[in-house]
């Protein structure tokens, strides 16, 4: 008899998130699959359309069975951030009461807020059945980060929450080596073991596409436009390759979030306006496209220790497009491109360092550039290959016992 996979993330399709592929590929695998999670709203803020209290909260996606309980809405502001992280794990509460799945296990996708993780460790408990997490976001870091605020009254409590959270589950991931660390700060010392590194995949639609020939250099940027990704540093950068009488430089924006209004105005302040071009948000599956018609694809991080710890999904997607790659980063992103021998990075921060990168990443031979993608593509499907590493997750989710392999 096939096992039955309760996914437990507050975000599902439509909302873009790497959860909805492995659901996917579990289905393949045989496995039944149910996805409990919210009313999708992100990053707009907003119920998306067709959605709502008394429409979609039940239906079948590729085979994956969702069932989505109400949650209020991100909206723009801090206040509505706050009471979407808190309703989830609320309406979570009644649902774990009156839910007549029955699940062989629990596997929980946690990007912020933690907190959504009480539910799936609550229904595992509930009918004791193993419970996995793979953390996309460290928690109390993210808060503080996110908050400016360090006071133990708001740290310590977020502390107790995630150490319960992580003694619920039979076994947690970390998208980085780092990730781990931090993780196990908060696991008993004698069950270090069960914490372990799981990276992040590309999507088989993530695949090199034959270049599409335009004028000059082309930066592109895919993805969420948020605080965290400190994209305010591009138009400083852009604006100083301008001074240098570097002329055919453009940079491409594809994404949405809650940042782009303040992102729109750090470039309407360094006045290069004319060399940015906002394509919007677009279907993760035209993305591989849209790298083509760029001649180096860009990461960045806003100025925070946290994001040192951190290698974003982006990395894997560009890699596997065979993308030379421009980053304004450090720690964990800069040593996998290095490794790789991909790109050119620089600290967080530094416009200026950006900018020389840029312009030397431009004035390189184009089969220089090329073979910087080709290290990238090689480096993805050595390390970050799909197959492979779902695969290893099969020794925990088919496992009788409920896994008990570890990864190194």
């Amino acid at each position: 008899m096939n096992k039955h996979i309760l996914i437990v993330c507050q975000y599902f399709y439509p909302e873009q998130f790497r959860i909805n592929d492995m659901a996917f590929e579990w289905v393949k695998r045989g496995y039944k699959v149910t996805v409990v999670t919210g009313l999708p709203n992100y990053p707009e803020g907003k119920i998306f359309e067709d959605y709502g209290l008394f429409k979609k909260r039940h239906e079948i996606i590729n085979g994956v069975e969702v069932h989505r309980i109400p949650l209020i809405p991100r909206g723009k502001g801090k206040l509505g951030l706050v009471l979407n992280y808190f309703s989830f794990p609320f309406f979570g509460f009644f649902w774990n009461m009156f839910t007549r799945i029955k699940a062989d296990e629990v596997y929980m996708f946690e990007t912020s807020p933690m907190n959504q993780c009480k539910v799936g460790v609550a229904y595992a408990k509930k009918h004791n059945v193993p419970c996995y997490l793979y953390v996309q976001d460290l928690w109390p870091e993210n808060v503080e980060m996110i908050t400016g605020i360090h006071s133990p009254l708001l740290v310590k409590p977020i502390e107790r929450m995630v150490r319960k959270i992580y003694k619920g589950c039979t076994h947690i991931w970390g998208t980085s080596p780092s990730f781990v660390d931090s993780i196990r700060k908060y696991v008993d010392e004698d069950e270090q073991d069960k914490v372990s590194f799981w990276p992040q995949y590309a999507e088989e639609f993530y695949e090199p596409k034959e270049k599409v020939e335009h004028k000059g250099f082309n930066v592109i940027f895919t993805g969420n436009i948020g605080q965290a990704q400190g994209l305010e540093i591009l138009p400083k950068a852009a604006a100083i390759i301008r001074n240098e009488g570097v002329k055919d430089v453009r940079f491409t924006i594809v994404g949405d979030g809650r940042a782009r209004e303040s992102f729109k105005e750090s470039i309407t302040e360094a006045g290069v306006w004319d060399l940015f071009e906002f394509a919007g948000r677009v279907k993760p599956t035209e993305v591989p496209g849209l790298l083509a018609k760029g001649d180096a694809a860009f990461i960045s991080f806003a100025d925070d220790e946290l994001f040192a710890k951190t290698i974003p999904a982006k990395l894997q997607s560009y890699m596997a497009c065979a993308m030379p790659i421009i980053a304004s980063a450090k720690g964990e992103t800069e040593r996998v491109i290095a490794e790789a021998k991909c790109g050119m990075c620089s600290d967080i921060g530094d416009a200026r360092a950006l900018a020389m990168n840029i312009i030397a990443m431009r004035n390189l031979p184009k089969v220089l550039r090329l073979q910087m993608g080709e290290n990238a593509l090689e480096y993805n499907n050595e390390h970050f290959s799909k197959k492979n590493l779902m695969d290893y997750m099969d020794t925990f989710l088919a496992s009788p016992s409920g896994g008990s392999c570890q990864r190194s």
